[in-house]
């Protein structure tokens, strides 16, 4: 699904040599190359603040701790999505309000999202799911006309840019009051381990951010809140700030061989291609197609047929994600059941993701679509 070998070899000198200065420095935790991609990035997205932490759940976790919500307060996110919005809002104490999506982006319906708002509502968590943005200008209308906060997870879709009707373009986690990006590994900009980062233009967010990340302490063991411990170590951020530059570059990669896929697939009766939103560009943290099965066979049993043939042809698949929330064992709730989100269990039974990274060929683009056309 991701070669990351092939990546490192292209940029070999530079990752080590960003190693080994933090090595030489021996400055492991909080050190100069953290400052220095914070900075960076930040530079890159034209947002005030970067402030890196050890992965993108606890982003999130730190930016709903952030806006000060009480137990009991509701979080808007989407249904058909990984499980960390939904996590992080249970661990604090708030109460999880899952939405559908959009059939066709896979992201937030911002209807579905007015249909939910309470007087307990306090926040919305779009998830810019697969590389590209929800429909921020209209859920940013909504969070405005409710006096809500919007907190976005930008861990699929960091380098998509959302056109604004008014032609302004901002990038996707730079949006709304705060962003939160992941750089697992397997991310478009990923690093050697675990990270993440929160992005915000609010200066008092930001300071109050870093306060949170380092166990609430201002003064060194003054500590003015309850924080938690997170913080992105050197070796990561050297690794990361190597790859940076290369990010529109790794962009572009993944779009073309997004547009081999679409080529490939056109026409295909049983193959949905993924969908761009003319509002977003589409960076393609993965490649998503949806399966239709002739009428009367199990969509679930026939992508999951599907999978398991390419795995014969040694061609990894990835189903993201087999069990919207609102079906989640540990999130079972009274008021949802099966049936609520029927777009989400559309998706969630005819979803298939096919190889995507930087360094895919003509030839293993070919024999990947080849493939997935005969066996169809």
């Amino acid at each position: 699904m991701v070669d990351l070998q092939t990546q490192y070899q292209q940029i070999k000198a530079d990752i080590d040599y960003g190693i080994q200065e933090v090595i030489n420095s021996a400055s492991f935790v909080k050190g100069k190359k953290v400052q220095q991609f914070q900075e960076h990035l930040a530079e890159w997205l034209g947002v005030k603040h970067v402030i890196a932490v050890g992965n993108g759940t606890d982003a999130l976790q730190i930016a709903l701790m952030a806006l000060g919500l009480k137990p009991g307060d509701e979080v808007i996110t989407p249904t058909f999505t990984f499980i960390a919005t939904a996590e992080v809002a249970a661990l604090l104490g708030y109460t999880p309000v899952v939405v559908d999506v959009d059939f066709d982006t896979f992201n937030i319906d911002p209807d579905a999202i007015r249909r939910a708002i309470t007087p307990k509502t306090k926040a919305i968590v779009p998830v810019h799911l697969f590389g590209q943005c929800a429909n921020m200008e209209e859920i940013l209308r909504i969070a405005e006309e409710h006096n809500l906060f919007v907190v976005e997870d930008a861990c699929q879709a960091i380098g998509s840019e959302y056109t604004f009707a008014n032609g302004i373009k901002k990038q996707a986690g730079c949006m709304g009051h705060i962003g939160c990006t992941s750089f697992f590994p397997s991310k478009n900009l990923g690093c050697y381990g675990d990270g993440g980062a929160l992005f915000t233009d609010d200066d008092a967010l930001a300071e109050k951010i870093r306060v949170i990340a380092n166990h609430g302490m201002v003064v060194r063991y003054h500590h003015d809140l309850v924080g938690v411990n997170s913080r992105l170590d050197s070796i990561q951020a050297a690794v990361l700030d190597a790859k940076l530059p290369h990010l529109k570059e790794y962009t572009a990669a993944r779009q073309q061989a997004a547009h081999f896929y679409d080529n490939a697939f056109a026409g295909n009766k049983h193959i949905l291609i993924p969908a761009r939103d003319t509002k977003s560009t589409h960076v393609f943290h993965q490649y998503t197609l949806r399966l239709i099965p002739d009428e009367g066979i199990s969509p679930a049993e026939y992508r999951d047929n599907i999978r398991e043939k390419l795995a014969e042809k040694d061609i990894p698949a990835m189903v993201y994600y087999p069990v919207p929330l609102h079906l989640q064992k540990a999130y079972l709730d009274p008021r949802y059941k099966h049936g609520d989100f029927p777009n989400a269990e559309r998706l969630a039974d005819s979803v298939l993701s096919l190889p995507m990274h930087t360094c895919l060929d003509k030839e293993q683009l070919e024999y990947i679509t080849q493939n997935v056309l005969q066996i169809l």
